[in-house]
């Protein structure tokens, strides 16, 4: 442990505790949650971790406040995150979007499990994949991010602070029941300042300023509650000073920037991993826990005589639209296995654009597919 209390080292730890650790590492200050099955344990280890950092944590009333709270927080200058899990991410979609048309930086973890409803509160699934994307109201892009180890949720949530701070938009980890309670090697690095990434703040003079004005980037400076700098803040359609603006040119205006600001920048937000896919007749789309047991069953495709490859998305949200596209030019089929009824699978069918096969392998969640299950889907695209 470093002397600001910043851990570093090799550890044997679940998901949920590597990705508060990853949140401390970026920088998170400020914790606001409520518990909730499989993220509960992301805020226990914060609750007793961020003390230790200078940091704060608050268990709210329930998940609408908790979402509100990080809101506040990251505009008083604190790297703020919330974990949570189905229910409660339903009942963060408001202020979600609330973060969206704030552009305020912030975490949202979502430790997914099966549903609809209470479901099966300790049991995995993917089940708010397209929720991430299109849960709150009106026109807006989103980061989702999804890890498939207790490593990959340690960086990634770095990841997640990283990107959140530079296009100010609130960033998703969307991991799952498996990968929040599996316990695996952690290896915790280091981390110098000019890796992290923190948001631009105005160069002007205070009365100058106005707090919705972009740079060439689409993404404006961000002042900070309480240094002198004044601005209004709403979730009504605003001008660059923030303040009210009922026209329709002015919502065009707004709602433009904020969804090209993330769309513009998807080749440097976009992440993915492929396996096997420069020779591949079929390529396996999978993310999460999903995505290891892909691999195995691309693995066994290969060994009887298949030419199988993985092409495993780690950012869902914006999706990779153009590599799925570049394959679907030269593969016969894609497989994709989800721990839902099929959610990404339309978006992989809709990039393929019918010149490659699209299959599901659909898994209810309360637990994961069998290779045996994914190994026949490839089989049965090639035949």
């Amino acid at each position: 442990m470093s002397e600001d209390g910043v851990l570093c080292g090799t550890f044997f730890m679940n998901g949920d505790v590597a990705c508060a650790e990853g949140a401390i590492s970026a920088g998170c200050r400020f914790f606001a949650g409520y518990p909730i099955t499989p993220a509960t344990e992301v805020a226990e280890r914060m609750s007793e971790r961020l003390p230790h950092v200078g940091g704060i944590y608050i268990q709210m009333e329930d998940e609408i406040a908790s979402m509100s709270a990080i809101l506040g927080a990251s505009w008083a200058g604190m790297k703020a995150m919330t974990a949570t899990s189905g229910p409660g991410f339903s009942l963060m979609m408001e202020n979600l979007g609330l973060g969206v048309m704030l552009e305020t930086p912030c975490v949202v973890v979502n430790i997914q499990r099966a549903g609809p409803s209470t479901g099966l509160p300790t049991l995995p699934a993917h089940a708010d994949m397209m929720q991430a994307r299109w849960g709150s109201h009106g026109s807006y892009e989103i980061i989702a991010l999804v890890p498939s180890s207790p490593q990959e949720i340690f960086d990634l949530t770095i990841t997640a602070f990283n990107l959140s701070e530079i296009y100010r938009v609130p960033v998703l980890v969307m991991a799952d029941e498996v990968v929040g309670h599996m316990s695996e090697k952690v290896v915790i690095p280091s981390i110098s300042p000019d890796e992290l990434s923190n948001r631009r703040r105005p160069t002007v003079a205070p009365e100058q300023y106005l707090p919705y004005k972009a740079d060439g980037d689409l993404v404006p400076p961000m002042a900070i509650a309480g240094e002198g700098y004044r601005f209004h803040v709403t979730g009504l359609t605003h001008d660059e000073k923030g303040y009210p603006v009922m026209t329709a040119e002015a919502q065009d205006k707004l709602v433009r920037r904020l969804v090209d600001k993330i769309r513009l920048n998807r080749r440097d937000i976009i992440r993915y991993d492929e396996v096997d896919v420069e020779d591949a007749e079929v390529v396996v789309c999978a993310y999460g826990i999903t995505a290891r047991i892909a691999r195995l069953a691309v693995q066994q495709a290969r060994d009887s005589g298949i030419r199988a490859g993985l092409l495993r998305l780690i950012t869902v949200w914006p999706f990779a639209e153009e590599r799925i596209m570049e394959l679907a030019q030269r593969v016969k089929a894609f497989v994709v296995p989800e721990l839902n009824y099929g959610q990404i699978v339309l978006e992989v069918e809709r990039c393929a654009a019918g010149r490659a096969t699209t299959l599901l392998v659909p898994h209810m969640g309360g637990s994961v597919h069998l290779p045996e299950t994914i190994l026949k889907a490839i089989k049965e695209v090639v035949q």
